[in-house]
């Protein structure tokens, strides 16, 4: 199967999921909006963008997850997704951490470019940075 068509019917599938749990939300309803005119090739650069991030932080993450680099990066990520997608809260963010390191394709994909352990470091340091 091209890679393509792959991604797109996952994107298609994350998105479906999204919708159930989430669809009634004012976050979602702002998702929406910020997405409406994006095209599959503006779904893949943001996509790339927010694995970039996973990938620095993966390069941290035999840090200390408290450590002002690891830190920035955290803020990064919840600018990153406020711009992009939706106003990312800390209660959202702290949720999301939690995905990231539950198990499951999201704690694959960050793994695979991270490194084994990014998922699990990365909620460990969300999880600090939201409750300073």
């Amino acid at each position: 199967m091209d890679s393509k068509i792959f991604k797109s019917k996952k994107l298609d599938e994350y998105s479906k999921q999204a919708q159930e749990l989430w669809g009634k939300t004012d976050a979602y309803k702002e998702f929406e909006k910020k997405n409406v005119d994006r095209s599959s090739h503006d779904h893949q650069v943001l996509a790339g963008e927010l694995m970039s991030i996973f990938k620095d932080l993966g390069a941290l993450k035999e840090t200390d997850p408290t450590a002002s680099e690891v830190q920035a990066l955290i803020k990064k990520l919840q600018d990153f997704i406020s711009e992009h997608y939706y106003t990312c809260t800390n209660e959202i963010l702290q949720g999301l951490g939690e995905m990231y390191a539950a198990g499951g394709e999201f704690t694959d994909n960050i793994d695979k470019v991270g490194g084994a352990g990014t998922g699990a470091f990365s909620n460990v340091a969300i999880q600090h940075y939201c409750n300073r």
